[in-house]
């Protein structure tokens, strides 16, 4: 619950995974037929990984998945459905919400991890307050992420102490602030570090804010090759129009009315048309 590894985590690694099963691959779909999972996680991520073991439940017997939230209550977790303008992103909320409701997926709120004791075959969930969790088989942990810096510790790096992204990226994309379909366009200017020539792009240049679309990598990308050729010009035109998704502030809807929330689309949701965001002004960049 605090960031850190769970007492035993370590050593329950065996029935742990830390990205979203394979399940169209034998090995793991093997591995997860006919056991009981614990989903641990309330993002687009974990409800990815609900989905396809509800799928899984549908043709083998006895699978089952628990969903272990650190919120108190599941709420907009399954985002806006038809009101969210990225159309397969509120979709997969709405089959998740369908397999909680079939009751392929059972949901245990706030639970904030911290142990892991071995099971017989398994193993067993503690959160900080002593409450255990029926065995499970393994366990999925898709609680978040920040990039993997360690192949760069050699590199002369500009990172935001807060987010790890670039110093001149991270006001940009402050997921306080903006929503996927809120953040402004940017390329090499706000993508390079102090090592000269040395550019992060993609979704590692986020850190570990999780508002991150392929859209922007891909004008990120862009840019930063018309700046390796030698193009400024190119490389400073940023232009980029994405899908109004809403904006998340501050805590997000905590002190929003669950009806209103569904009004107006979750957190991501709302707009009815695509946005065309124009770049901040240079000194931002400084």
């Amino acid at each position: 619950g605090d960031g850190l590894p769970a007492l035993g985590e370590h050593t329950a690694a065996e029935r742990i995974a830390y990205r979203i099963p394979d399940l169209a691959a034998a090995k793991e779909r093997a591995r997860y037929a006919g056991g009981r999972t614990a989903v641990v996680g309330s993002g687009h991520s974990a409800l990815t990984a609900l989905v396809a073991l509800a799928g899984l439940a549908e043709q083998a017997p006895g699978t089952c998945a628990v969903w272990v939230l650190r919120r108190g209550e599941v709420g907009d977790a399954f985002g806006g459905g038809a009101y969210d303008r990225l159309a397969a992103r509120g979709a997969l909320g709405e089959r998740a919400k369908k397999a909680v409701e079939a009751g392929y997926i059972d949901a245990v709120t706030g639970f904030r991890t911290a142990e892991v004791r071995r099971a017989e075959g398994g193993a067993v969930l503690v959160d900080d307050g002593g409450r255990a969790l029926d065995p499970v088989d393994e366990v999925v942990a898709l609680t978040g992420f920040r990039p993997d810096l360690a192949p760069l510790s050699e590199i002369r790096l500009g990172l935001d102490a807060t987010l790890q992204a670039p110093v001149a990226l991270a006001p940009l994309i402050d997921p306080n602030v903006h929503s996927c379909g809120t953040v402004y366009p940017h390329g090499a200017a706000e993508l390079s570090h102090p090592e000269p020539g040395f550019y992060l792009a993609g979704m590692k240049s986020y850190g570990r804010a999780p508002t991150f679309l392929a859209l922007t990598g891909y004008e990120q990308v862009r840019s930063i090759a018309a700046e390796i050729a030698g193009d400024a010009e190119s490389a400073a035109r940023v232009e980029l129009t994405l899908p109004e998704t809403g904006v998340c502030k501050g805590t997000g809807l905590a002190d929003v009315s669950e009806s209103q929330a569904e009004a107006e689309g979750g957190c991501c949701g709302g707009g009815a048309e695509p946005v065309e965001l124009t770049r901040p002004a240079l000194p931002l960049l400084k």
